[in-house]
């Protein structure tokens, strides 16, 4: 990283260097030292589980849905799981209307427009099910690691 700018024959030129990780401790100290900020993104919060509940789920019909109270059960999850949940809630219905149906059947259902997300509608049930199916990525032990590489090496 060194005189990377160096080459461009630019001796005020910028560089910025964006670099994520999802695991830190494994970067070499070298660098380490060359990233002036180090910043930890914790897991989101209710409120921003909430907004992302509020946008994965923007197209998707609801019946008796409390956002809130998802938002608040799914606490330890990351993005990527709540994407995973809103994603297995959603096919529930699909997977109820398709259930024991030959290929034929199908195929007269979706000839009929009757195999579309717009006549089926997600239940609270549906997420239910879907949460005891999708487990956080995130367990509590790694949340810690995290913040103990915070507190050793991030910035303030």
């Amino acid at each position: 990283m060194d005189g990377l700018l160096s080459d461009a024959g630019e001796q005020n030129g910028h560089l910025f260097v964006l670099a994520t990780s999802n695991a830190p401790w494994d970067l070499d100290e070298a660098l380490r030292r060359r990233l002036e900020k180090r910043i930890y993104i914790p897991l989101p919060d209710e409120n921003a589980r909430h907004r992302m509940l509020e946008h994965f789920l923007k197209e998707i019909d609801l019946s008796d849905v409390d956002l809130a109270q998802l938002a608040t059960r799914l606490e330890r999850y990351s993005g990527a799981d709540v994407q995973l949940v809103c994603r297995e809630a959603s096919m529930n219905p699909m997977r109820r209307l398709v259930e024991g149906l030959s290929p034929s059947e199908l195929v007269e259902l979706r000839a009929e427009g009757k195999l579309s997300m717009e006549n089926v509608s997600v239940s609270m049930s549906d997420f239910e099910d879907a949460i005891h199916r999708v487990q956080p990525s995130v367990s509590h032990s790694d949340t810690q690691r995290y913040l103990d590489w915070q507190k050793d090496f991030g910035s303030q």
